[in-house]
């Protein structure tokens, strides 16, 4: 008699099918009944349709109809549901970085022969885009003085398609005049565009003074635990979200579902976290200003800021960002001693998490239309969650040990 020796998967089952084939084309079983607070996290390269009609309907500009994880799945779109309400919008775009954001409001909105406008305190990568577009693709990109409120009139010209906004600046926090620069750029026809990172959607909402995009790193505070890269791109007009939305899928750009959720897992505290970044900052902020070698304190919410009258007017809160200059009379090798010092505060860029961080920067080589009023090192600090009275020490003892400071 011969032995069976096929193993209990190779017997084909009741529907015919054998094991491996069945494992493959399961139907998925979701319990009656059953709910939980976590959005699912639907990873998808393929989308499947449920017959050909279906798929040769598809509509690129339609959001609600599914085409390929690349584009959306259910766990991204109920992300960017969110962000866009958040900020007041009708449509949100996700992408891998908040540079990425950045790079397809160019794309999707500029062509060769083109005039852009941007702040002299934008983002550094925002200002390296727009230097490469210039140099490879026949775009006109020139800076501003943040501070040019409704000035920027002048500046206008025939070609000019999009005027880039910050406010505050990331590094020199000048808050610029976003209402007045959004109307006159309106009445001339110009698109505006807004890095609104520092606010992260909760304390300024631009599309109600008039801006047309606002573009953010999720990577700061809608993550906020310094692990997810991510950018958004938001806003009310539907044709301009369809040309961004375009030439999206002409680049191939996507965000992964799981990067997703952990977005997704961290809005809900986002802005208990903000407003406990914002006090603490404030907090040390102040302490510092009352330091000897400290020469300007750089928080919009203080009075010497430059455009703290129009933060005080638009804005509803700062965040954990600042920066300070120090007196000329420190070197900056002193200045480098005195951060590599410092035992909480970790060097590193970006914000938003838990941790705090220093960063010092070279203003002066960062501008190019306007000149930098200040003499000493500018150092930016990002107040993370830790113990203020801990964070004020660790100062103090390096600002003792390098700068000599009692």
């Amino acid at each position: 008699m011969t032995q069976d020796n096929r193993k209990p998967f190779d017997t084909p089952e009741a529907n015919g099918w054998h094991w491996q084939t069945n494992i493959l084309h399961a139907d998925t079983q979701v319990p009656a009944g059953f709910a939980a607070m976590p959005v699912p996290v639907a990873r998808a390269s393929t989308v499947v349709f449920p017959d050909l009609a279906a798929m040769r309907s598809l509509d690129w500009k339609n959001d609600s109809q599914w085409r390929y994880g690349l584009h959306a799945t259910p766990t991204s779109m109920e992300l960017m549901r969110r962000l866009a309400s958040l900020e007041g919008g009708r449509h949100c775009l996700l992408f891998p970085s908040g540079l990425a954001a950045i790079s397809n409001v160019y794309f999707g909105l500029i062509k060769s022969g083109d005039d852009v406008l941007v702040p002299d305190n934008a983002y550094g990568p925002n200002r390296e885009h727009g230097d490469w577009l210039a140099e490879s693709f026949g775009i006109t990109v020139r800076y501003y003085d943040p501070m040019i409120g409704e000035g920027i009139g002048a500046l206008i010209r025939p070609n000019t398609k999009l005027i880039w906004l910050e406010a505050p600046g990331s590094v020199t926090m000048e808050v610029q005049d976003v209402p007045a620069i959004a109307r006159v750029a309106r009445e001339r026809g110009v698109l505006t565009a807004i890095d609104n990172t520092y606010s992260a959607g909760l304390a300024f909402r631009p599309f109600e003074h008039q801006v047309d995009i606002s573009v953010q790193a999720l990577t700061k505070y809608q993550s906020g635990g310094s692990d997810v890269l991510m950018g958004s791109v938001v806003t009310v007009d539907d044709d301009i979200h369809h040309r961004l939305k375009q030439a999206r899928m002409r680049m191939g750009v996507g965000v992964s579902a799981d990067d997703c959720s952990l977005v997704l897992r961290s809005l809900p505290s986002m802005r208990l976290r903000f407003e406990a970044h914002d006090r603490a900052a404030t907090a040390l902020a102040t302490w510092l200003g009352a330091r000897d070698e400290i020469a300007a304190v750089l928080h919009p919410a203080f009075e010497d800021c430059p455009g703290h009258r129009n933060f005080r007017r638009d804005f509803t809160g700062a965040g954990g960002l600042f920066s300070v200059v120090f007196h000329e009379r420190y070197a900056q090798a002193q200045i480098d001693a005195f951060i590599e010092a410092l035992r909480l505060f970790k060097i590193g860029f970006s914000w938003g998490g838990a941790h705090s961080l220093v960063v010092p920067y070279r203003v002066p080589s960062m501008r190019t239309a306007t000149t930098w009023p200040h003499k000493g090192a500018l150092v930016r600090f990002y107040v993370g969650l830790e113990d203020v009275r801990d964070l004020q020490s660790d100062i103090e003892a390096s600002l003792k040990a390098h700068l000599g400071g009692a």
